[in-house]
């Protein structure tokens, strides 16, 4: 696998949990689907996923040791691999849905990523994705100060590689061969942030935007681009 860069040195065990009911919840009961979730950290989301009846199996990526130990006790498989150097020992079009929540923003080059990750995918799968909005009036604030101040989680990790606006995220997955379902915020504006979007006809809304989430279809055929 490699070894780790230092810059994810002193993360701690909550970056790797927390189950994403917003992504999950998305689907309904369905005992038959399959799922592959890159980056599932400690399996909270597979787990939570199981435990609805969202899915039949499912099976994680995991780049850091720990936490890929721990996700195997709770769902189906879990590879421990950097998914950017690692083909995936499952059949072509096996799941149903691929998720990666707050994760492509780490790779190197997520275009890549996705079209090989679309031959394991069946021809209409849903991809659930979500990613911080660089684009967010506090980045802008910050930009105008001259500065660009990275932290150890959140929109400004420093462990990011790649940053993406509501639009550059579509775009992303519409050039990788997903048709775009839908682009949105992760949650719902504040009051005063659906002001200003209402004042602003909503030509601004990607200020308020804290993350972004695409759900887009696999096109009609499975093969990688």
């Amino acid at each position: 696998m490699g070894s780790l860069s230092p810059s994810y040195e002193g993360k701690d065990q909550r970056y790797f949990s927390g189950v994403r009911k917003d992504l999950i919840d998305r689907l309904g009961v369905d005992a038959n689907r399959a799922i592959l979730e890159i980056g599932c950290g400690d399996g909270s989301t597979g787990a939570y996923a199981k435990q609805q009846g969202k899915c039949g199996l499912y099976v994680g990526v995991e780049l850091f040791p720990d936490a890929a130990n721990v996700a195997k006790a709770v769902i189906d498989r879990v590879y421990n691999a950097n998914i950017e150097s690692f083909d995936i020992p499952e059949p072509p079009s096996s799941f149903d849905v691929l998720i990666a929540g707050e994760v492509l923003e780490h790779l190197v080059d997520p275009w890549v990523a996705l079209k090989r990750l679309r031959r394991f995918l069946r021809p209409g799968a849903l991809a659930m994705a979500s990613s911080p909005n660089v684009a967010h009036h506090s980045t802008i604030r910050m930009l105008l100060k001259g500065e660009w101040t990275l932290a150890n989680s959140g929109r400004m990790d420093r462990t990011h590689l790649r940053w993406f606006t509501p639009k550059s995220y579509a775009e992303m997955f519409r050039a990788c061969g997903f048709e775009v379902v839908s682009t949105e915020p992760l949650s719902e504006l504040g009051p005063r942030a659906k002001l200003a979007n209402r004042l602003t006809a909503g030509r601004l809304e990607h200020l308020f935007i804290g993350q972004i989430v695409v759900v887009a279809k696999n096109a009609a055929s499975s093969k990688s681009g």
